[in-house]
């Protein structure tokens, strides 16, 4: 079996200059990591804070992980948590919603879509800011990036809000225009998709409210190509989509006000990794019994400050799983503690 598998750790101040890279490398639309140092930084702090105290409930408080190259040590990925959003600072959306115009003595029934700005997430947790470097696009790292998330959301629950949402990244291209941006937003805002993405990112939130209309929009109204953008995610994003859907997200007809991508959401307790996962004793794999069940699982240790998660195969039989020497090491476990476990897939 390959005993070598890259590693998901919290961020530290360290960190820093490859956040920034990072930053710069995800491009225009990548709102939740702006280009700036200060804000970075600041960002890494605020997770940092929150792995260090004791937590009963969720406040808004901001977790932070990457994930080091197995060979290299390099931190080749990012992702995030939001414990629950909008409690500091409003937190927007387009709920897409019906309505009906109709006139009995013309015989004229209309049903129409609409655009309508809303708060209605405000206090559910999010996962966030996941990005992985392109040449760490392999060997299901994307998948261990970002269901690390829920292996750690598993063992800490009372962290966080009892239903999670996810953004997803919408349509834009090459020069990081949006065209649901250039046929909607830009004619209330009068800047550029990524001066006003970059602003958001900032904590700027502001002049959302100053500056979108306050009334319903008109789908059928809107150019075609702003149209054809509503619900849709940027090719980079769509196998984030199709991994959170196959732990139990859904659409519910929210989308970003800025690209128009689609917001998707789950109970907690119905996440698949977050239902599936237990807790178990970690044992040596040369200690394994003939008779035992073979998988590739997601393994994290139970610690705070100290979290550890892997993508490993490893064999295991009721109440114990058998890891390779190498991972109980990069787990910072002996043999006979717990780790929580699940199934990499349904």
């Amino acid at each position: 079996m390959d005993t070598t598998t890259n590693l998901i750790r919290p961020i530290t101040i360290k960190d820093l200059d490859v956040l920034f890279d990072i930053a710069l490398e995800s491009g225009p639309g990548f709102t939740s990591l702006p280009a700036n140092r200060n804000l970075l930084a600041e960002k890494i702090r605020h997770s940092c804070s929150a792995m260090e105290r004791d937590i009963s409930s969720p406040k808004g408080e901001s977790y932070l992980f990457v994930m080091e190259d197995a060979e290299t040590d390099k931190v080749v990925g990012v992702c995030g948590i939001e414990a629950a959003v909008g409690l500091q600072m409003p937190f927007y959306h387009y709920r897409i919603g019906i309505v009906v115009h109709a006139s009995r003595e013309l015989e004229v029934h209309n049903t129409f879509e609409t655009l309508y700005l809303c708060n209605d997430y405000t206090g559910c947790a999010e996962v966030c800011t996941l990005y992985l470097r392109p040449g760490a696009r392999q060997n299901q790292n994307g998948s261990l990036l970002s269901k690390c998330r829920f292996m750690f959301m598993a063992q800490f629950k009372e962290r966080f809000s009892k239903k999670v949402i996810a953004e997803m990244r919408g349509v834009s291209n090459d020069q990081g225009e949006s065209p649901f941006w250039n046929g909607l937003g830009q004619h209330f805002f009068s800047m550029e998709f990524s001066q006003a993405d970059y602003l958001t990112g900032t904590g700027n939130k502001v002049f959302i409210a100053e500056l979108m209309p306050k009334h319903s929009i008109y789908i059928h109204l809107l150019p075609d190509f702003a149209k054809e953008a509503i619900g849709e995610v940027h090719d980079q994003t769509a196998p984030a989509r199709k991994m959170l859907e196959s732990e139990g997200f859904r659409y519910e007809n929210y989308v970003d006000i800025f690209d128009g991508g689609p917001t998707l959401a789950c109970k907690l307790d119905d996440i698949r990794a977050i239902r599936d996962s237990e807790s178990l004793t970690a044992l040596v794999q040369s200690d394994a019994p003939a008779a035992i069940i073979n998988n590739r699982f997601l393994v994290s240790n139970t610690r705070l400050q100290e979290f550890r998660c892997l993508l490993v195969d490893a064999s295991r039989d009721t109440g114990h799983i058998y890891l390779p020497e190498r991972c109980l090491s990069q787990l910072h476990i002996r043999p006979g503690d717990q780790v929580r476990v699940a199934p990499l897939k349904p």
